[in-house]
C-alpha cells in the first residue's frame, strides 16, 4: 500500500511539474505587467465569426472585435480554442473568463451566464445543396433529415418547427460537418446562423440559401453569473467606443460586405501544401502526448500490474477496481470529468496540458496493467517452483526468470497500445487539445475542402503508425535475439 501512494505522489508531482512551469512563467510575466492577462475561450471553426487564416492567426469579426476592444480599454487576452460547447462548459467550470463564438443570447443562457451588450444581430435561414432544385420552402422537409450545428440559433428553431413539418433532425459539432452531410445528401437541407451561411455560400461551400431570414437572438459576450463584471464593462464600453468610432462598422465590412475577401480556388495540391504547416503542428501534438502519457501509463501499469499478480488480496482488489474504472470509462466521457466536471466540484483551474495527459495515462495505465499482469501469469509456474526451489527468493526468481520471459510475449501487445493511444488523441479534440485531427477539422472550416484535408490526415496518421510498427517490430526482434 505504501509502494502504491509513492507512486502516485510521483506521478502527480511530476506531472504538476511538467505543466506548470508554462503556468508559473505566465503567471510571473503578468505580474511584472501589474495587470489580469484574461483567458478567452473561443470556437475557430465558425467563420466568419472566428477561424484560423493560412498563417494560423485567429481572424474572424468576434476576433477583430475583441482585439479593437481590448486596445480600446486597455486590458490583455489569451485565446483559448475550445470548439463551441467546450468553450461553454469551460466557462461553467470556470477553466476561462469569457466566450466570444457567436453565442446567442437566450433566457436558458442567462440562468448560467452574464451577457454583454448584442454585438451583432443573429437570424436562422435554410440552406440546401446547390444541385437540389427540390427542396425549396419548410413543407418540403416532410419526412426528411436536417442537419443542425449543436447550441446555434439554427438548431433551436429547427426543434421548434420539426414536429410541425415532420422532419428529424441530425445534430453535428462543426459547422462544415453539416455542410458535409447535406452535399453528400444524407440530410437534404441545414439550419444555420444566416450571416455564417451566407459567408460559406460565398466561399463557394456548396450550399445556396433558400429561405428569408427568420428573426432569432443576438450574439453576445458572455461571462459567469456574477464573475468577471469589470470584464463584462470593459467589453461594453468598449464596444460602444468602437461602434462610435466607425472600427465595428470596418470589421463587420471586412468579413460581410461586397468587398469581403473570397476563398481562392486553389489546385489540390497547392491547398495540401498551404494546409501542411498547421497539420504538421498537430502532428507534433499528437506524437507528443502519445509519447509522455504512454511513459506515465507505463509506470501505472508497472505498479497494478505487480499489485494484481501479488499476493495481497487487498492490493489486488486496489488494481482490480483500477483497472475496471479507467477502462470502463469511456475516453470522451473521462476527459470532460477530468477537465471539466472535477475543476467545477473542487474550484480550481486544470491547465489543457494537464487533463490530457491525465486522461490518456488512466485509460492507458489501465490496459497496460492488464497487458503486464497476463504476461507474468502467461509463463508457466514451474519456473517459479523450481527458482524457489533452488533457494532463490520471490523478487529475484521474478526478475531473473518470470519478467525477462514475460516481456518477450508483452511486447506486440505494447505495440498496440502505443497505436492506439496515438489514434485516441484525436478523441481529445472535444476538450479542445489541437492535435493532428482538430488541425483539420480547422483547416476545413476555413477552406471547406474536406475530402481533400481529410485524405492528407489520414495519410499522416498511416506514415506515423506505420513507421512506428516498425521500429517497434525491429526492437521486438532485438529483444527475442538477446
Amino acid at each position: 500500500m505504501k509502494t502504491t501512494k509513492v507512486s502516485f505522489f510521483v506521478l502527480s508531482l511530476v506531472l504538476l511539474l511538467v505543466t506548470g512551469l508554462s503556468g508559473w512563467a505566465g503567471a510571473a510575466d503578468a505580474e511584472s505587467n501589474t495587470s489580469k492577462t484574461y483567458v478567452i475561450g473561443t470556437d475557430i471553426t465558425f467563420a466568419p465569426f472566428e477561424f484560423e487564416d493560412v498563417n494560423g492567426d485567429f481572424v474572424g469579426i468576434d476576433m477583430d472585435l475583441l482585439d479593437a476592444i481590448a486596445k480600446d480599454q486597455n486590458f490583455k487576452y489569451e485565446i483559448k480554442a475550445l470548439g463551441f460547447n467546450a468553450a461553454v462548459q469551460a466557462l461553467e467550470a470556470n477553466q476561462v473568463d469569457g466566450v466570444i463564438a457567436g453565442m446567442s443570447i437566450t433566457d436558458e443562457r442567462k440562468q448560467k451566464f452574464d451577457f454583454s451588450e448584442s454585438y451583432y444581430p443573429s437570424g436562422v435561414v435554410m440552406g440546401v445543396s446547390v444541385n437540389n432544385d427540390t427542396v425549396k420552402s419548410y413543407e418540403d422537409l416532410r419526412g426528411q433529415k436536417v442537419a443542425v450545428k449543436t447550441g446555434t440559433e439554427g438548431y433551436s428553431f429547427a426543434e421548434s418547427i420539426a414536429s410541425k413539418y415532420g422532419f428529424t433532425i441530425v445534430p453535428f459539432d462543426d459547422s462544415s460537418q453539416m455542410y458535409d452531410d447535406v452535399k453528400t445528401g444524407n440530410s437534404v437541407a441545414c439550419f444555420e446562423d444566416h450571416p455564417v451561411l451566407a459567408y460559406g455560400v460565398n466561399q463557394n461551400n456548396g450550399l445556396k440559401i433558400v429561405t428569408e431570414k427568420e428573426e432569432g437572438a443576438s450574439y453576445g459576450f458572455a461571462v459567469s453569473k456574477g464573475k468577471n463584471q469589470e470584464l463584462l464593462k470593459m467589453f461594453n464600453d468598449g464596444l460602444t467606443n468602437i461602434k462610435a468610432n466607425g472600427e465595428y462598422d470596418r470589421i463587420t465590412e471586412k468579413y460581410l460586405g461586397e468587398n469581403a475577401p473570397t476563398t481562392a480556388n486553389l489546385g489540390r495540391w497547392e491547398l495540401v501544401q498551404k494546409s501542411l504547416p498547421s497539420l504538421i503542428k498537430g502532428l507534433g501534438n499528437t506524437l507528443l502526448y502519445t509519447i509522455v502519457s504512454l511513459f506515465f501509463a507505463f509506470i501505472l501499469g508497472l505498479v497494478f500490474g505487480f499489485m494484481k499478480v501479488g499476493h495481497n488480496k487487498f492490493l489486488r482488489g486496489v488494481a482490480t477496481v483500477f483497472v475496471d474504472v479507467f477502462r470502463g470509462i469511456p475516453l470522451i466521457v473521462l476527459a470532460f470529468f477530468i477537465y471539466f466536471g472535477i475543476p467545477q466540484a473542487l474550484g480550481f483551474t486544470m491547465p489543457l496540458f494537464l487533463a490530457a495527459i491525465l486522461t490518456l495515462s488512466l485509460n492507458a495505465g489501465a490496459y497496460v496493467t492488464e497487458i503486464i499482469r497476463g504476461g507474468i501469469q502467461s509463463i508457466d509456474r514451474g519456473q517459479m517452483e523450481a527458482a524457489r526451489s533452488l533457494g532463490l527468493p520471490y523478487r529475484k526468481a521474478m526478475m531473473k526468470i518470470v519478467i525477462p520471459q514475460a516481456i518477450r510475449i508483452m511486447i506486440p501487445s505494447f505495440i498496440n497500445q502505443m497505436v492506439i493511444t496515438l489514434k485516441d488523441t484525436s478523441i481529445l479534440s472535444v476538450i479542445g487539445l489541437v492535435e493532428l485531427t482538430q488541425s483539420g477539422k480547422i483547416v476545413i472550416a476555413r477552406t471547406f475542402a474536406s475530402f481533400d484535408i481529410w485524405l492528407t490526415v489520414a495519410i499522416m496518421y498511416l506514415i506515423v503508425i506505420i513507421a512506428l510498427t516498425k521500429i517497434a517490430d525491429y526492437l521486438e526482434v532485438r529483444v527475442r535475439r538477446g
